[in-house]
């Protein structure tokens, strides 16, 4: 039987897919809590510790990509989380932020806090002179970040850091901070997760500023979506359902850094190829041809990591769990 996709098959398989990489994300998270136990004597039952969870360390990874660019070393203690971080990047610069709209976990879950919100009619639009100042705070974090790590580290700061007994548990201590937060955080995580379902995309549109660098770097990418002016009806079906809360229809050809390649407003158009997506020296090219990169080149980085040896970190086990037992001794450096 031969399948054949839609414009309108988008969003489903947009789904199809965030809800693999979401699965996947759980089942890596169960496995890491497994280990975590055992590393930390909750436990006598032994457990492998999964390399993606790494993926939840962007900030250790950005140090680990200044070291890597100053002093060709890879990181030996979380390289998937680098390889992630990466791919992240090389999606951002080629296939606008492509992690952000078909990959990204968190991304999934802000994207259905929007939908749930719009289902039970909470979710309110935020006027334009609140939504331009919250938008900067994502910019203002990667700029903190970006400055304490890429301008103020130097390479013997970096690499103190790659090999600090902090380090060594700053995945254990992610989870525990959701384990055991404080009154303080805990309260600011319930904050935010019930405003998700009131304002459209919140920790995605004002607060990552993983994606906020991605965007940047998606300003240079070659993909970008077109209008055709003569064909549209002003409907704004496209801008109703844009995670980015584009303004596409003031727009004849979208490359805001805002935009995450997700094709959803390809597939609320009524008018045929009145968007569509092109590359420079092209008119068009089949929508579909932009997911299938997306995922096929973030794959690509995970068999190279894998081939070459940059997936599994090469401290052991045993190395793991006489720092894990350490946690609360062990403060940022």
């Amino acid at each position: 039987m031969k399948l054949s996709l839609k414009i309108n098959h988008i969003p489903g398989l947009r789904l199809s897919i965030q809800s693999l990489f979401a699965f996947f994300c759980l089942i890596t998270g169960l496995q890491f809590y497994q280990f975590y136990l055992w590393a930390t004597n909750a436990s006598a039952q032994i457990a492998v510790r999964p390399p993606a969870v790494e993926a939840f360390l962007p900030l250790g990874a950005l140090v680990s990509l200044k070291r890597l660019l100053l002093s060709g070393e890879y990181d030996t203690i979380h390289p998937a989380g680098l390889t992630i971080f990466l791919a992240a990047l090389f999606l951002g610069l080629f296939l606008r932020k492509g992690f952000c709209g078909w990959i990204c976990p968190i991304g999934f879950a802000s994207n259905l806090a929007e939908k749930t919100g719009r289902k039970l009619h909470i979710l309110q639009a935020i006027p334009s002179w609140i939504d331009l100042p919250l938008l900067s705070l994502k910019y203002l974090l990667l700029a903190t970040f970006s400055w304490l790590i890429l301008w103020k580290m130097n390479l013997q700061e970096l690499t103190s850091f790659h090999y600090s007994s902090y380090n060594m548990i700053s995945d254990a201590k992610m989870l525990h901070f959701f384990l055991e937060p404080s009154r303080l955080a805990g309260s600011i995580m319930l904050i935010l997760l019930f405003l998700s379902f009131i304002v459209k995309n919140l920790w995605c549109r004002y607060l990552c500023p993983h994606g906020a660098l991605l965007g940047l770097l998606a300003t240079l990418s070659p993909f970008q979506i077109k209008r055709d002016q003569t064909l549209c009806i002003n409907c704004k079906n496209c801008e109703t359902v844009c995670p980015a809360s584009i303004e596409i229809t003031a727009k004849e050809s979208v490359r805001n850094c805002e935009c995450i390649g997700c094709l959803e407003c390809l597939a609320a158009c009524p008018q045929k190829e009145c968007l569509q997506v092109t590359l420079p020296g092209k008119s068009a090219v089949q929508p579909f041809l932009l997911p299938v990169l997306i995922i096929g080149f973030f794959l690509l980085f995970w068999l190279l990591a894998r081939i070459t040896g940059h997936w599994q970190s090469q401290i052991t086990a045993e190395t793991f769990h006489h720092f894990y037992q350490q946690l609360e001794s062990i403060g940022h450096p």
